[in-house]
This record gives structure tokens, sequence and C-alpha cells, in this order.
């Protein structure tokens, strides 16, 4: 193109810019913008996201290989990984401060428990029975309850039993009985 070209065609887009009103001003900056800010901010973060891609498939490759390669355990291996989850014997008075500390974090009120241990003879876990008298909001004690078994992975909910005085009444009386697995 001849330079007189160029000039004509500069002279028709002040023409052009000239004819808009404010809005369309206003739009013409937001697109020049946003041309702008595509060939600034956009454009070098491809190459960025191409190797974030890579390495993602490359860990991810590696990851494959590692459990690939996992070694097998044999049964009585296996078994004892598995009574190594559990908790030992001697640590019971931990778990039960643990108890009290998750119903005082949840505004729970634990009344007199009844616990027993339970041993049979040719197990290698022992069973501690625990009976848990709570009054609470039902928020509360279910907030309690999913606390409860995920902060101590060896407890199991055996049984719930629920009890309001009157239709009106907030608070909720409830009978939990859990068993904590422990090892020994």
């Amino acid at each position: 193109m001849d330079r007189l070209t160029v000039e004509r065609q500069l002279i028709q887009i002040r023409w052009q810019i000239t004819r808009l009103n404010l809005i369309g001003k206003i739009g013409l900056g937001l697109f020049t913008l946003s041309v702008v800010f595509f060939w600034a901010a956009v454009l070098p973060q491809k190459e960025n996201v191409l190797k974030l891609k890579e390495q993602a498939a490359s860990m991810q490759q590696r990851t494959q290989a590692e459990a690939a390669v996992t070694t097998k355990l044999d049964d009585n291996q296996a078994l004892q990984v598995f009574y190594n989850f559990f908790p030992s014997i001697d640590s019971s008075p931990y778990w039960i401060k643990e108890l009290d500390r998750i119903a005082n974090k949840h505004k729970v009120e634990l009344s007199r428990s009844d616990y027993r241990l339970m041993q049979e003879q040719d197990s290698k876990l022992a069973r501690y029975e625990m009976i848990l008298p709570v009054h609470g909001s039902y928020p509360q004690i279910r907030a309690f309850i999913a606390d409860m078994l995920e902060t101590i992975p060896a407890i199991a909910l055996v049984d719930i039993a629920l009890k309001r005085e009157n239709i009106k009444s907030g608070k909720l009386d409830a009978r939990l009985s859990v068993n904590l697995y422990l090892h020994g």
C-alpha cells in the first residue's frame, strides 16, 4: 500500500470514531484494552500451561510406574499391617480424653458413661464397649459423631437412640453405643 491509501484509511477511521457516541467510544476503548491484555497477559501464559500439562503427564506416568512396582505382601505380613493400624490397648485413656475433647469442642454434654473391655481368647483385637449419654442440639450431636468418627479411626458407632422431652425443646438426649477397637 502506498502512503496516500494509508492516510485515507486513517482519516476514515478518525471520522468513524468521531461519529460514535460516548457508549460507543467506551466500547471501542474496552475492546482495544482487551486486545492489548490478550497479547500481553494471556498468550505468554499458554507456554506455562503447556509446560504444566507436560509435568502433570510425566508425574502421572511416574506414579503409575511406581504403583506397578509395589511389593506384594504375603498373608501374615498383610495381617500384621492390619493389626498395626489399631491403637495399642494401653492407649485407651488417651482415646477417652479425646472423646471428651471432641464433646467440649462441639458443646455437647457427656454425662455418666459406661465402659467395658471385651477381649476374646483367640483374638488379637480387644473391643472397648462404651455407652455415651450425650445432651445437646441435633446439629451439635451430629457434628460430635462426625468428628468422633473422623478423629478416632478405630472407633465404630454401634447404636444411636435419640429422645426429646417435648416437641418445642431444642435439646436432645442421645444414647450412643460405640466400640473402640484396640490391638493387644
